[in-house]
């Protein structure tokens, strides 16, 4: 599996073990202005991982509803699914950010570094519910 948490600046990856246990920060895609082009990019790591779903954020309000984020993040992930080649589905993301940052600063991973990790981070935990949603 592959999890994906969609920035406007960058994209953060997260991919999971092969037992879809746990997950882990894999790498960020910096935004190049061409959506497809970073569509392509993803899709080159969901084939080098050889995942079997991508699992894209979806950034619900605080009280669920679907703002324009959320639809422009549904547009992305139904133009994401055109290209990867594996089944593509949205999940809730609200708070991954919030419990990254909170999860790299605990493990002593101060504010200027965590720019350069928080995405990546906050896909990882956007894809660790998933897969603990889904053993449930």
């Amino acid at each position: 599996m592959v999890g994906i948490d969609l920035g406007s600046r960058r994209i953060g990856v997260a991919v999971s073990d092969a037992t879809g246990t746990l997950a882990s920060p894999h790498t960020t895609v910096d935004r190049s202005g061409d959506v497809a082009a970073d569509h392509l990019r993803l899709a080159a790591i969901v084939a080098d991982v050889g995942a079997g779903r991508v699992v894209v954020g979806m950034p619900l309000s605080l009280d669920g509803r679907a703002g324009a984020a959320a639809q422009a993040a549904a547009a992305e992930a139904d133009a994401l699914a055109a290209v990867v080649g594996v089944p593509v589905e949205t999940y809730d993301e609200r708070l991954t950010t919030v419990s990254a940052q909170r999860a790299l600063r605990a493990g002593g991973t101060g504010a200027r570094k965590q720019r350069g990790v928080i995405d990546k981070a906050a896909a990882a935990v956007l894809l660790q519910a998933w897969l603990d949603g889904r053993s449930r």
